[in-house]
């Protein structure tokens, strides 16, 4: 429930670039692993399932000439998803008569993105891959691998920008003094950090932005459509009941990913399966498991070696819990089905949970004043600010939120409830646990909008179980978050016009 403040997973993914100079392995930036275009088939490229699209995606286009571009002019005949023949990228021409300064490798909508530009992207990505010790798949696979979450990237951005979702100078600014903070650097020893990997600041500024802009996307499109009722709570805590204790224990676990499309012919089906049978084969054979799935995997955490880190058995599908809760640590499952397709995965690590210490909860209620992308650029401040005025003069604080919130809470006089330690958004939390019962904070701004929260009481509560329900509440609301983002991310993608020209010369 928006009104709750449950934390989104925000990810800023090209971190990595400065964290190398720390000897760190940060994670690679994340996309969706839908197909490509039906213009070409890739090996790492598989159908996922057909869904109704959102309403504000944009048609398929047609793509750009190429004549704004410093590119070799090429003929093409590319059909986008409509059937539609597409007209050439360029005029022709003798092509001795341009120097070959660059060539398109994919179009993606009205963008290109360029050998060039895949080659850096690659070149960064096996550099990180290589300070994670992972054995590098064959090239030619690792461009594939890299030019799909490129398209995927590319297509989200586009569809950011026509609904208006922006990240101005301002915040960027204060996103990269977080960034060089949480590194322990200097400004200047963090940009000097970025350069040392031959990245431009202004290139890898730019990055910054485009992630910071897809993490407000998904947070506008699917993290404020999920809803964990205390029924699923109550369901996952039975369910890991029925495992027994070692349940509770929290997995590190790798991913393999062999997609499988929805209503996918037998045929189609089969050659998955013998694609899945080709990768345990190689497993099976003594090759490392990260390199395994960098090389086959066509999950979003494919150039990560598959890795998806630690999670308890809410956050993980039932299929991998249960196989994971039968295997020792190092060893890897069989090919395992589900609705998505076929999926191998290992278990890195396990760990017991420590007996949790007294959590505090906050009853609190607030005022929230969404930003809205296409009014002006202060409204949102300056009617949080002109509402703080009227608390300061004196007006009932649940009075004025049932007349001004925008959010459910209005019904209540703003009322949250009690909101416990760990299950708000960072910014929210930080406030609350700065004021004093009966205190009324100045308005501050989170990913939602801008606030102002009153703390009404303070309470311990006994951690053993509200601790163990927020956990499966947490891991629940992750798990249908990724859910419902995977879904997500395939429509926008099937709508996009994608034509890929990588084995084109």
């Amino acid at each position: 429930m928006m009104s709750r403040l449950l934390a989104p997973g925000l990810v800023l993914l090209c971190v990595s670039l400065a964290l190398a100079a720390a000897d760190t392995t940060p994670p690679v930036p994340a996309a969706n692993s839908s197909q490509a275009s039906p213009a070409v088939a890739t090996p790492q490229s598989a159908a996922t399932p057909a869904a109704t699209p959102p309403a504000a995606t944009a048609s398929p286009v047609t793509p750009p000439a190429t004549a704004a571009s410093p590119v070799t002019p090429q003929s093409a005949d590319k059909s986008g998803p409509s059937g539609r023949a597409q007209p050439a990228a360029g005029a022709a021409g003798d092509e001795t008569t341009y120097p070959l300064v660059d060539r398109i490798v994919a179009v993606v909508n009205t963008n290109i993105i360029t050998l060039s530009e895949l080659t850096e992207r690659t070149n960064l990505i096996a550099s990180q891959l290589g300070r994670q010790g992972i054995a590098l798949p064959p090239r030619a696979v690792l461009m594939r691998q890299v030019l799909d979450r490129m398209i995927s990237d590319n297509v989200q951005l586009q569809y950011a920008k026509d609904e208006g979702i922006k990240v101005d100078d301002a915040q960027l600014d204060q996103a990269m003094e977080r960034l060089a903070t949480e590194n322990k650097l200097s400004m200047t020893a963090f940009r000097a950090a970025v350069e040392k990997e031959n990245v431009s600041w202004n290139k890898f500024r730019e990055d910054i932005r485009g992630e910071i802009t897809l993490a407000r996307l998904r947070e506008r499109e699917v993290e404020n459509r999920v809803n964990i009722t205390d029924a699923e709570v109550n369901a996952q805590i039975e369910e890991e009941n029925a495992r027994g204790s070692a349940a509770q224990d929290e997995l590190n676990l790798a991913h393999i990913l062999i997609a499988v499309p929805e209503g996918a012919t037998t045929e189609r089906v089969e050659a998955r399966r013998k694609r899945a049978e080709e990768a345990l084969e190689q497993l099976k054979q003594g090759k490392p498991f990260a390199e395994v799935a960098a090389a086959y995997s066509e999950a979003p955490d494919a150039l990560k070696g598959g890795n998806l880190g630690w999670r308890t058995a809410a956050r993980l599908p039932s299929i991998f819990a249960d196989a994971a809760s039968k295997m020792t640590v190092g060893s890897y499952s069989n090919i395992l089905r589900s609705p998505n397709g076929f999926h191998i995965i290992k278990l890195i690590d396990r760990r017991g949970t420590e007996a949790p210490a007294p959590i505090s909860q906050f009853h609190a209620r607030q005022i929230l004043v969404k930003v809205n992308p296409e009014a002006e650029a202060n409204e949102a401040s300056n009617k949080i600010q002109s509402l703080y005025a009227r608390l300061q003069g004196g007006e009932d604080f649940a009075k004025l939120a049932t007349i001004s919130s925008e959010d459910e809470s209005r019904n209540r006089g703003g009322d949250l409830g009690w909101i416990s330690e760990g299950e708000t958004l960072p910014q929210f939390e930080k406030v609350l646990k700065s004021l004093k019962p009966g205190e009324i904070s100045q308005p501050f701004q989170t990913p939602l909008g801008w606030h102002i929260v009153q703390l009404q009481e303070v309470r311990q509560a006994d951690a053993s179980t509200e601790r163990r329900r927020m956990t499966a509440k947490q891991g629940l609301r992750a798990r249908k978050s990724d859910e419902i983002y995977d879904e997500w991310s395939r429509q926008v993608r099937d709508q996009a016009y994608v034509d890929i020209r990588l084995d084109e010369r």
